[in-house]
């Protein structure tokens, strides 16, 4: 008798026999693969995959033996020499269910597979071929459309898939023994309201709107068209919709009645910003009424399912965290880091969600903010999602990116999306109908003017392009009435205190005067008469007119927009958002009276795209690096170092800006498990670059909490002087201290 998995008891009568794991666990592989046609590559991956442990030496690691043993090599070789091309395929996924997926032949942070099929591995016991019912062959998926310009990304992206289905099912009928043995419980995972239930309780929401303005009627127009095109058929979708129009509801309520028309299982939404998830993932829980808690699951690198904040028992925390693994939900509210890293990952725990991507209607809100130096795997992933894996992908946005492949090569964005489907009514006609601003460039300003332009205006709103001008400007007019900052040098609960004053302000018609960075660009729903913005792209500056006259109700002649270039040169842009602003200042050289239309916003991207050039868009050739390596030279564990969306190099200093952080805090020292209080401390985070965070660190300034336990995990500010309640945190002077806290 072989067995999988071992328990204390030790005449092993409650072992798992290793038949039944591998059977269950090809079972539940092909139940997943069967989502993109390759059910019986799921199955065969699952009864290979823990094939090594046919063997003496790993069953005497079950019963207490000390030496590891290889037991996923094993696998991959019968895959490899008896199952063909698909079967090499098949190799990688086998012989990285633990490890991670290596590359094929060169060297990465794993051991190429290559090396791995040549290893002396444990003699296999003759036993597994009668227990093991493997096929002569196996069929290649049922249906896949080829693309001739990047086949071999084709197949490195079906290993992905099939890697995430077996490591799924591994995963959870490992679980569910493990779970039996100790609890004799099975283990709650998936379920949820059905999309049909939610579609119900969306409409019931929907169906208390009331037309009773211009800007409301037409956002009533464009959500009747949009759900109206729910039955055409899977595929590739744009949604282009002024800033305002009421995209959010607009797609949930298409992705819904959609998935549902095509027996799809999920909606998985995807944002650039970690802020907006949390706004967007409320939004959705309070329109899907009394379903929407159970059915909206949120993850970014934010989100901890343990929060005990959440009101939520230990049982319905633990079934959150394994949703969370593998996206085993009705709705999936994330952000694009962890979305595009884990279609580009090599690790299991990345990867394991994969497979519930195919068969879903895939959201990307704001899709021009892609980064460009990895927008051509970016959107080679999203056509493949919906060439071959059964996923619709809609490009939600104000401001559509030109990612469409054409049949004119001067119009085209090359290996882009085909056949693309517009799903709002008549775009020209509704930018036309929502235009609310005039844009214009008033030039270059020094500082004393562009103060001067912000005191003039009782509600004026400017947005300045990095943080240190965002502060010297705002310290230029704080003594005038209502002059308000808003910076990423906050902490977040501190900036949500800000932007309700600033509402307040604004919706009594006190003087409001706010200098702030692109963060408020960012979703922040407020209406300013006076919108004033250092140069940009024109996708950030269509952005910042969203903020202005956003619900219609002031004449567009009052309704500006100023870009300006800055004077002084200590406020210049990084070099990469001078490109954007020279290609803006080129685009309104010839679309200066309607900047912000739509072929305006074409020709933007399409210079944009023109000038970056086509390796530029692919920093890394990533694309090259499938197609050059072949079947058996699959670049996963290279992919997945270089595909890396933010180059991360700040840090985070926990701000004690008020009771319920300084509670948290106190509560680190006293506790073995923190997930809860890292979720709670979140929004109190500041992040810091590496030199600043240095800085504070050489002054004493900040400390970290209980560094035995958690390393620096926890970097509190000690010094609170440093922390202004207009500025934020100031790392610049990391000595300073008020004057009153000298006085003992």
């Amino acid at each position: 008798m072989y067995y999988a998995h071992s328990t204390s008891v030790a005449d092993k009568s409650d072992w798992q026999t290793l038949e039944s794991h591998l059977s269950e666990v090809g079972r539940l592989a092909a139940c997943r693969a069967e989502r993109f046609g390759s059910a019986e590559l799921g199955r065969v991956a699952g009864l290979l995959h823990d094939l090594g442990k046919y063997t003496e030496p790993f069953q005497q690691r079950l019963e207490g033996a000390p030496k590891r043993v290889d037991h996923s090599t094993a696998g991959a070789v019968v895959a490899k020499e008896q199952l063909g091309q698909l079967g090499h395929l098949l190799a990688y996924a086998i012989a990285g269910h633990h490890a991670g997926l290596a590359n094929g032949r060169d060297l990465g942070e794993r051991t190429p597979l290559s090396q791995r099929l040549l290893a002396e591995l444990p003699e296999l016991d003759t036993a597994w071929r009668d227990e093991v019912a493997l096929p002569a062959s196996v069929p290649a998926p049922a249906t896949f459309t080829p693309r001739q310009d990047r086949a071999c990304f084709q197949l490195g992206f079906l290993v992905r898939m099939l890697f995430s289905c077996l490591v799924d099912a591994d995963f959870i009928d490992t679980e569910r023994f493990y779970a039996q043995h100790e609890r004799g419980l099975r283990v709650a995972r998936g379920g949820g309201p059905s999309l049909e239930v939610l579609c119900e309780s969306l409409d019931r929401h929907l169906s208390r709107f009331k037309a009773d303005s211009e800007v409301n009627r037409l956002r009533g127009e464009i959500l009747a068209h949009v759900r109206g095109q729910a039955s055409e058929p899977p595929g590739r979708f744009t949604l282009t919709v002024p800033t305002g129009g009421g995209k959010t509801l607009a797609s949930l309520t298409f992705a819904l009645e959609h998935a549902i028309a095509h027996g799809m299982d999920r909606i998985i939404y995807v944002i650039p910003f970690t802020s907006i998830v949390e706004q967007n993932a409320a939004v959705f829980r309070q329109a899907l009424g009394e379903h929407g808690e159970a059915a909206v699951l949120e993850h970014h690198s934010a989100f901890d399912a343990n929060d005990g904040a959440s009101g939520r028992d230990s049982r319905s925390i633990d079934k959150l965290r394994r949703d969370s693994e593998n996206w085993d939900a009705p709705i999936i509210v994330t952000t694009a880091v962890q979305f595009f890293e884990s279609l580009f990952a090599a690790k299991t725990s990345r990867c394991r969600k994969l497979h519930n991507i195919a068969r879903s209607v895939v959201i990307l809100d704001e899709a021009q903010t892609m980064p460009l130096p990895l927008l051509r795997p970016s959107v080679a992933a999203l056509d493949e999602l919906a060439l071959n894996y059964h996923a619709s992908v809609v490009l939600c946005t104000a401001t559509q990116p030109a990612l469409a492949e054409l049949d004119e090569p001067e119009h085209s964005f090359k290996g882009g999306l085909r056949d693309l489907k517009e799903l709002a009514p008549c775009p020209q006609r509704l930018y036309q109908e929502l235009e609310r601003v005039r844009v214009c460039h008033i030039g270059t300003l020094d500082d004393v003017t562009l103060r001067d332009q912000v005191i003039e205006c009782d509600q004026v709103l400017c947005i300045v392009n990095n943080r240190r001008h965002a502060r010297a400007l705002f310290e230029s007019i704080e003594d005038h009435p209502g002059a308000f900052h808003l910076t990423t040098s906050m902490c977040a609960v501190h900036r949500r205190q800000v932007l309700a004053d600033i509402r307040k302000a604004l919706k009594a018609g006190s003087p409001c005067r706010v200098v702030s960075t692109s963060l408020i660009e960012a979703g922040v729903d407020v209406d300013f008469p006076l919108v004033l913005r250092a140069e940009a792209g024109l996708d950030s500056i269509a952005q910042a007119a969203g903020r202005c006259n956003r619900e219609g109700k002031r004449v567009a002649s009052d309704s500006e927009v100023r870009i300006f270039a800055t004077a002084n040169e200590d406020w210049a842009p990084p070099p990469e958002l001078k490109q954007f602003a020279q290609v803006t200042r080129e685009v309104l050289r010839s679309h200066g009276d309607a900047p912000l239309a739509l072929d305006a916003i074409d020709a933007y991207f399409r210079l944009l795209y023109w000038q970056q050039g086509h390796d530029t868009l692919d920093k890394h050739d990533l694309l090259g690096l499938f197609e050059r390596g072949g079947l058996e030279g699959l670049p996963f564990d290279t992919v997945a170092q270089q595909f890396r969306m933010i180059e991360n190099t700040q840090q985070a200093v926990i701000i004690p800006f008020d009771d319920t952080a300084r509670d948290a805090i106190r509560r680190l020292s006293h506790v073995e498990g923190v997930g809860g209080i890292a979720r709670r401390l979140q929004p109190y985070t500041v992040q810091v670059p590496r030199r600043g965070f240095e800085a504070l660190q050489h002054a004493g300034a900040i400390a970290a909490v209980e560094p035995a336990k958690f390393g620096e995990q926890f970097m509190v500010l000690i010094n609170e002087d440093l922390y202004d309640d207009w500025l934020g945190l100031n790392w610049n002077e990391p000595t300073f201290r008020a004057s009153e806290s000298n006085i003992w």
